[in-house]
């Protein structure tokens, strides 16, 4: 989305990107209210029939798979939707559409190409915590966190610009998957030591 939804792409386009950018957040954070509050339901079942240690040892491992395959770099041994948001809707769809409609999808985590095992296990911690609240706020922070970083390109406003911005962000790509790897690690710890005490 980065690419897609810029300042100087709704300029051209003759929208105003803050506009789109506010129905991409909302479209995201809805998007992750809604597939909480679906995987908050299925934990409550999974609450009934599991018991917190159960549970907590099936955080564990969750996170240690996802640990090991995202320092493996091998998103494709994930499952995963082999598909992007359509780009077509920027041709045929007022910005309000695509960047809702585009949020909602990305907000989920699973609706398009999954890249980190990550998004699993915070699917896995919204069933496995047994509480729809936990479950919601879990991945709606997750989607509304998803949506705002379209504000990482703020002021991109010459095509020079853009493309300056999408080497510096490869240039991190090893920095976002240590951050993704250490945040998998830390799940594992977490679990770990509830498990302990």
């Amino acid at each position: 989305m980065l690419s897609s939804i810029t300042p100087l792409g709704e300029r051209g386009r003759g929208n105003r990107w803050g506009v789109t950018v506010a129905w991409f957040v909302a479209g995201a954070t809805l998007g992750g209210i809604v597939l909480g509050a679906l995987l908050g339901v299925i934990g409550l079942a999974v609450a009934a029939l599991v018991p917190a240690g159960g549970r907590l040892l099936v955080v564990l491992a969750v996170a240690a798979a996802a640990a090991v395959v995202d320092v493996a770099g091998r998103p494709g041994l994930l499952p995963s939707w082999r598909r992007q948001v359509d780009e077509r809707w920027m041709d045929g769809f007022r910005p309000w559409v695509y960047g809702f409609g585009w949020g909602a999808q990305l907000g989920t985590g699973v609706l398009t190409i999954v890249n980190s095992a990550a998004t699993y296990l915070l699917l896995a911690l919204a069933v496995l915590v047994g509480s729809p609240a936990a479950a919601v706020a879990l991945v709606a922070t997750f989607g509304a966190v998803r949506g705002l970083t379209l504000l990482a390109a703020h002021g991109l406003s010459s095509p020079a610009a853009l493309h300056s911005f999408h080497q510096r962000m490869a240039s991190r790509r090893r920095l976002a998957v240590l951050a993704v790897v250490t945040a998998d690690a830390g799940v594992a710890l977490v679990a770990a030591v509830a498990l302990s005490t």
